[in-house]
């Protein structure tokens, strides 16, 4: 299957947004999780905490980190790419299951 068969164009975006529930906020541990899940998908994928004006790469867990996400914060995700559904839900997913150790 190539580009051209997924389900989205390269142009749809795709949007998806989550509490951050860990005691701590978006601290190393959790960055590396949702880096390496990050990673997994081809699509291009940027987030932010709501209401900050720049988005980041989440597959950079050193720009992850920089976010310093405190508990309870809005975190917003935009995905471009044949598998951007899939990676929006995975990483809110994981975020709103608070990083369960089976997630790597």
């Amino acid at each position: 299957m190539n580009d051209n068969q997924s389900a989205l164009s390269e142009a749809d975006v795709v949007k998806g947004s989550v509490q951050l529930v860990h005691a701590v906020g978006m601290h190393a541990r959790p960055a590396v999780k949702l880096t390496m899940l990050a990673k997994r998908f081809e699509s291009r994928i940027a987030m932010r905490v709501l209401g900050a004006v720049d988005w980041i790469d989440p597959k950079s867990v050193s720009k992850v980190m920089a976010m310093r996400a405190a508990r309870d914060s809005i975190i917003e995700f935009e995905a471009r790419g044949p598998d951007a559904q899939a990676a929006v839900a995975a990483l809110t997913g994981l975020i709103a299951q608070d990083f369960p150790d089976g997630s790597r």
